[in-house]
């Protein structure tokens, strides 16, 4: 998996240490909301998706193929999109203060962006070897 993703190779431990306490913090967070109907779901959702982040990622760092590796920081880039959506619902309803979530919106939009720029930099690697 290294030669496909060669930008990639010095970050994988530090992205999967980043992703894993972005889905701790957001464990410890859906546990402080408030106890409401509307709360719960929201909650229930952004822990799926948040949590999801570094599992995924994991995966793609053991994919088989590039294709795999690709497929997978798809999923990583969705799932951290949509936990982004989750925070500002929680924000807009009330359920947690803007202040509360302000760094986790920035770490998952960070992260999200890490994620984008690996897509690109394996499909590129990806064509540069088929063109030559």
């Amino acid at each position: 998996m290294d030669s496909l993703t060669e930008d990639n190779t010095a970050n994988k431990p530090d992205l999967r240490q980043r992703t894993r306490a972005f889905a701790v913090r957001v464990v410890k967070l859906v546990d402080a909301l408030p106890n409401t109907r509307a709360s719960g779901v929201m909650g229930h959702q952004l822990l799926r998706c948040a949590t999801s982040v570094g599992a995924n990622y994991r995966a793609a760092c053991r994919g088989r193929s590039q294709a795999e590796f690709v497929a997978k920081l798809g999923i990583v880039e969705e799932e951290a999109d949509e936990s982004i959506y989750w925070f500002e619902l929680l924000i807009e309803t009330g359920a947690m203060p803007e202040e509360r979530l302000r760094d986790l919106i920035r770490e998952a939009n960070e992260i999200t962006a890490m994620i984008v720029s690996s897509i690109k930099t394996s499909r590129a690697n990806k064509s540069n070897r088929v063109n030559h």
